[in-house]
């Protein structure tokens, strides 16, 4: 059998028993169309430079058209060439892929060091029926083995039998894995209505920063200068001078309307993005783990073993506590978007977020948690630090700047960092309970983090000069995927927590977690 994705008459995918002996598989041949769709891309903006500076000149037209036709030519070879060149293949213990055209690169992935197997579609693959096959090592960065592009059914296929190897290397197969035949349950979605909200509250101006952006990068083949005010003074004086005729009151509703106009860009930018980035969002619990899709030009599929989840926070910003959503992610050792962090029930209510943690392995904090705050020398010691150092800047201003006042700024900023270390200590907490290590901080947009004793990995107690003499130390908690830091730590607090988390490592029998 040369194909090691094959189905058989129910529909499950077929492990071949002699992978080692397939031949190479090439992805799908659309791909070399998706490929050249990043050319076309790459020829708008030379096009549009040529045609604007050479307006004046007859044949400037055709000559922008002629680039951007050998820029997209060139882009379908390559194209072409790379997907010739690149080949794959699966097998008896890893997955193998060999690519480049002049320069050979050959990468040979274990099974059992892949974390996850996503599927991500953007507008144009999503267009030709394609997917993007992204084998995670946990590891992040050019680690991590794409393949692009391969047929939807044949993604989908290659994506179980890398997970049965996977599982079959790293974790026995047990009943509790079998697929059921039912229905995954959901355990959290968002429609139209709820995107909605969720975009209302993440006003965002990206918009106007790109528009600004722009200019600044073009504004040499513009026909005047957009931040000459003298300029636009005169024009206002010209054809323009019926607007600065209208008297003071009319100015200031311009003014009005301008700003109005920015604060409706900054919702419309929000809803768009959340719109684009979450439709859809479903999240299942399913027999392989938590399965979330989302997405509307670029659709991803993630698949996070539970087993996998190291940890959960649960956040939320100023506007949002208000009216009580809040958002929860996974710490997991695979990569969701270049972040350890998988948005899980990105604007939710407490309610719907509970049963999540609860079906990742996790306890909410409960109501009788003895929490406890930071050493109070930690935080007046960072509190004197932050005023001092900008007390030496507002010295250095008052002997340079022409102005004395001018040195009031920084002294201002190091008074406000001072009274916010002073207020914030009171908002940061830790607690412990029999399985877990809690750790919440913020006051108006509180943060709380859930950590399983068992999956930590390391623990250290660091302490530097000015700790050792005021008696803090930081506990630094090695968390796979990311980082669990709890600092201004009492030295026996620090010890306390250390001795827990080391004591459940050490009477857990890892052999047996699944």
């Amino acid at each position: 059998m040369n194909d090691p994705i094959a189905s058989d008459r129910g529909g499950e995918t077929a492990l071949a028993d002699d992978a080692d002996d397939v031949l190479p598989q090439r992805t799908a041949p659309l791909s070399v169309l998706a490929g050249s769709a990043k050319s076309v891309q790459n020829a708008i903006l030379p096009f549009a430079f040529i045609a604007f500076s050479q307006r004046d000149n007859p044949f400037g037209i055709g000559f922008a058209v002629l680039i951007a036709l050998v820029i997209v030519g060139l882009g379908i070879l390559f194209s072409y060439l790379r997907w010739t060149r690149l080949t794959y293949r699966l097998g008896a213990n890893d997955i193998r892929v060999e690519s480049g055209i002049l320069s050979r690169a050959a990468r040979s992935v274990p099974y059992e060091r892949i974390q996850d197997v996503s599927l991500e579609q953007s507008f144009v693959p999503r267009l030709l029926g394609l997917v993007e096959v992204k084998f995670e090592t946990g590891a992040g960065g050019g680690d991590d083995l794409t393949l692009a592009y391969l047929r939807e059914e044949q993604a989908e296929a290659l994506r179980e039998v890398v997970r049965e190897r996977r599982d079959r290397e790293v974790v026995p197969a047990t009943a509790d894995g079998e697929a059921s035949g039912e229905p995954d349950p959901v355990l959290f979605s968002m429609g139209p209505g709820r995107l909605l909200v969720y975009g209302l509250f993440s006003f965002s101006l990206a918009v106007v920063a790109v528009l600004f952006g722009l200019t600044q990068q073009f504004e040499a083949v513009l026909p005047f200068e957009l931040w000459d005010f003298d300029a636009w003074e005169d024009r206002l004086a010209g054809s323009g001078a019926w607007l600065s005729g209208l008297g003071p009151t009319a100015q200031i509703v311009g003014g009005a309307i301008a700003i109005l106009s920015l604060i409706v860009v900054g919702f419309v930018t929000g809803i768009v993005r959340t719109f684009l980035r979450d439709w859809e969002f479903r999240l299942e619990r399913t027999a392989k783990g938590f399965r979330r899709r989302r997405g509307l030009l670029t659709k991803t599929d993630v698949v996070m073993p539970v087993h996998r989840v190291q940890a959960v926070q649960i956040g939320t910003r100023i506007l949002r506590r208000q009216f009580g959503w809040h958002g929860l992610k996974f710490v997991s050792l695979a990569q969701d978007s270049g972040s350890s962090s998988h948005d899980v029930a990105p604007f939710a209510k407490l309610a719907e977020i509970d049963p999540i943690i609860r079906a990742a392995g996790f306890e909410p904090p409960a109501g009788d948690l003895a929490w406890q705050r930071p050493s109070g020398a930690y935080r007046v010691d960072k509190a004197l630090l932050g005023f001092l150092s900008m007390a030496v800047v507002a010295a250095v201003t008052w002997v340079f700047a022409p102005f004395f006042w001018i040195a009031l700024i920084p002294l201002a900023v190091g008074v406000f960092i001072a009274f916010r270390e002073a207020f914030v200590w009171r908002y940061e907490r830790n607690a412990l309970c029999e399985r877990q290590l809690f750790q919440r901080s913020g006051w108006l947009a509180p943060d709380t983090r859930i950590a399983n004793r068992v999956k930590l990995q390391s623990v250290e107690i660091s302490q530097g000069p000015l700790a050792r003499k005021r008696g803090y130390s930081t506990l630094h908690l090695g968390l796979a995927g990311g980082s669990f830091d709890l600092q201004g730590l009492p030295v026996a607090r620090a010890r306390e927590l250390r001795d827990a988390v080391l004591a459940s490592i050490s009477r857990t029998d890892f052999s047996e977690l699944v």
